[in-house]
């Protein structure tokens, strides 16, 4: 049989099957090599994120960053993360550059050429101390050891020594490390390998060699090297003549070494072109600070409350009338950049001209009440004197606390200059305002000697008595000055009577009897049906 075309039908056959065998072929190779294109990009992308996770941010990176990039679920957002990260951290972001990233890359360049000692640099104690804190000041090197004439606070004396650094910076910002910070870094096993250490002896290489290295007293016969491995306070040092300074200390060795390991904080830098920051940078000053008042489980009443020095800002006369007027724009987002809140507002100050010198001597207090879910923010504060344009700005992470329902919690400890009742009319209506009264709080958290201060606080979860259908709770003041207490009581009894859950306590505290200084007030709260405590602390000045 023949088709009218007059090709035989078993020839069209071999030819549509001879055909379609190659094509389904390469349609089978396209799709493989679309799935290893895919899988390798996958791939590529998991070892870089990875990478930059473990290796390139791993000693800056703070655990909420962390843990926020590990809840990201496409690399879009890893990606979109990782160029928020960088700019967080931008001094300049109207720029190209971003000069933190790039001196952060050069620092691990030169720990991996610098240190590395049978690992990468960057792996090393002085690589992550050099990463994280960058170059110190002055470096005092013994690579070889060798003969070493402690100083007096270590026991003074001539011993012979591993090799060793010692490195110095002036000052370090943040985690509380401050002037002078004195790293020591160690290689007792003369590999190349230098650790940093707490203990300045460990660097001793006649530490255990009797009659050896002795310290002065040692030497003179007034102490006994034996008495080395004796110490309780985590060091082989022997004793020294007229004692040790401060930063021998255990605690504050022990402290350094720990700050040290944390990453650096983040200065958060403004993320839009609102205003030229290099200008108007502190010309108008002000304070402000962040309470947190519970309202749900999760979610969180958190006023931010911004003083201004009347004296800072500029007045105008207007037919006998002193007029000044500030500008307020603050904007909260979250760590990965989305917006929570914006808030603008404007503070005005009318006043006669017959109280005008007073008022110079007062302050502005302007209070902004917002709703918040617990977790990481950045709050950006930029404030604008319209007399004169000056400008104020502020850049600050804060975090906003959880509060769970099965934990014994308390509000922030609100420090006031004024707290008062209100009436039922007013409850709950304009600033200041937190349930049924009006707390204006002292910014500064510095009082004068003749004023009262006032104490504002509330008590979450308290446990409930099956029988009395009632919490039973015991609170205690206790007042310090360093390690001084100052005074002790405890809160009236009928105050806590027909408390709930949730307490709210209020006191007012004369100041007349305190000396000026620095002080902390330690609230001890007791549940006494579950037994569990929590004690709060607030500090503040007397002037």
């Amino acid at each position: 049989m023949r088709m009218k075309t007059g090709v035989p039908q078993f020839l069209i056959l071999v030819l549509i099957f001879g055909l379609s065998l190659p094509l389904t072929s390469l349609r089978a190779d396209k799709k493989k090599d679309k799935d290893r294109e895919k899988s390798l990009r996958q791939e590529t992308s998991d070892q870089f994120l990875k990478k930059w996770l473990e290796q390139d941010v791993v000693y800056i990176i703070t655990d909420e960053e962390k843990a926020a990039f590990k809840r990201l679920t496409t690399d879009d957002e890893r990606y979109q993360f990782i160029e928020q990260f960088w700019l967080r951290r931008d001094p300049s972001p109207d720029t190209i550059e971003n000069e933190t990233r790039d001196e952060h890359y050069r620092r691990i360049a030169y720990s991996n050429e610098r240190f590395a000692s049978g690992k990468p640099g960057w792996k090393t104690d002085r690589g992550r101390i050099y990463i994280t804190w960058g170059p110190p000041d002055q470096i005092e090197s013994h690579p070889s050891g060798g003969s070493y004439l402690r100083p007096q606070e270590e026991g003074g004396g001539t011993t012979s020594t591993f090799p060793f650094e010692t490195w110095r910076y002036r000052y370090l910002e943040g985690q509380g490390l401050g002037n002078e910070v004195i790293i020591e870094f160690v290689d007792p096993t003369m590999s190349g390998e230098y650790r940093m250490t707490m203990d300045p002896s460990e660097k001793d290489a006649l530490l255990y060699v009797p009659n050896a290295g002795l310290t002065d007293m040692e030497a003179m016969g007034l102490a006994s090297k034996a008495d080395r491995f004796n110490n309780t306070d985590g060091t082989r040092m022997g004793q020294a003549l007229g004692g040790r300074g401060i930063r021998y200390n255990q605690f504050e060795r022990l402290q350094q070494f720990v700050a040290l390991q944390r990453p650096p904080q983040i200065k958060f830098k403004d993320l839009e072109t609102v205003v030229n920051t290099k200008i108007s940078y502190n010309l108008l000053p002000f304070n402000y600070r962040t309470d947190f008042i519970k309202i749900t489980e999760d979610t969180v009443l958190t006023p931010i409350t911004i003083q201004l020095q009347n004296k800072d800002m500029t007045f105008q006369n207007k037919e006998g009338v002193q007029r000044a007027a500030v500008n307020i724009y603050g904007r909260i987002s979250t760590i990965t950049g989305r917006v929570a809140q914006v808030f603008e507002d404007v503070v005005i100050q009318d006043v006669p001209d017959s109280l005008f010198k007073q008022t110079l001597e007062r302050k502005s207090l302007y209070q902004k009440a917002v709703p918040l879910r617990s977790g990481l923010y950045k709050l950006e504060l930029i404030l604008k004197d319209l007399n004169s344009g000056n400008m104020g700005t502020i850049y600050r992470g804060f975090s906003v606390p959880k509060y769970e329902e099965d934990k014994l919690s308390t509000s922030s400890i609100i420090l006031a200059d004024n707290i008062e009742k209100l009436s039922l009319k007013q409850v709950a209506a304009g600033q200041f305002v937190i349930g049924g009264s009006k707390v204006h709080p002292n910014v500064s958290d510095s009082f004068s000697r003749d004023k009262t201060m006032g104490i504002y606080f509330q008590i979450y979860n308290l446990a409930i008595d099956e029988k009395t259908h009632k919490p039973s709770a015991t609170i205690e003041y206790v007042l310090r000055k360093g390690d001084k207490e100052v005074s002790r009581f405890m809160e009236e009894q009928d105050k806590l009577t027909g408390a709930s859950q949730q307490m709210t306590l209020e006191k007012l505290y004369p100041l007349k009897d305190l000396e000026p200084g620095r002080y902390n007030l330690v609230v001890n709260v007791t549940d006494n049906l579950t037994k569990r405590t929590i004690s709060p602390v607030a500090k503040f000045e007397v002037r």
